[in-house]
């Protein structure tokens, strides 16, 4: 994918606060969806996969039975970039159409 710039702290801040429920962590964007079964949370893998994989730009998943947490960063850049906030607000849509 290559080196993207990387967001000021007010572009990161200025994402968040359009992006309910995600927060930051060190160099990394994350939040943790709540699915009705751990059926519905691997489904919620699946699609978060296919946005992932059409964008070329990869989150951490961590499923816990209901519960899937993902995190983003743009590690060929070291740190947030448009990548991670365009991803972020590409799986919201997805949890608003769940």
């Amino acid at each position: 994918m290559g080196r993207m710039p990387l967001l000021s702290e007010a572009e990161v801040e200025s994402a968040l606060a359009v992006l309910s429920g995600w927060s930051r962590s060190g160099d990394e964007i994350e939040k943790t969806f709540e699915r009705d079964s751990f059926a519905d949370a691997i489904a919620f893998v699946v699609r978060v996969g296919f946005l992932a994989e059409a964008a070329d730009h990869h989150p951490d998943l961590d499923i816990r039975w209901r519960r899937v947490r993902v995190a983003l960063t743009t590690h060929d850049s070291g740190g947030l970039t448009t990548n991670d906030t365009d991803l972020a607000k590409q799986i919201e849509q997805i949890e608003e159409i769940a």
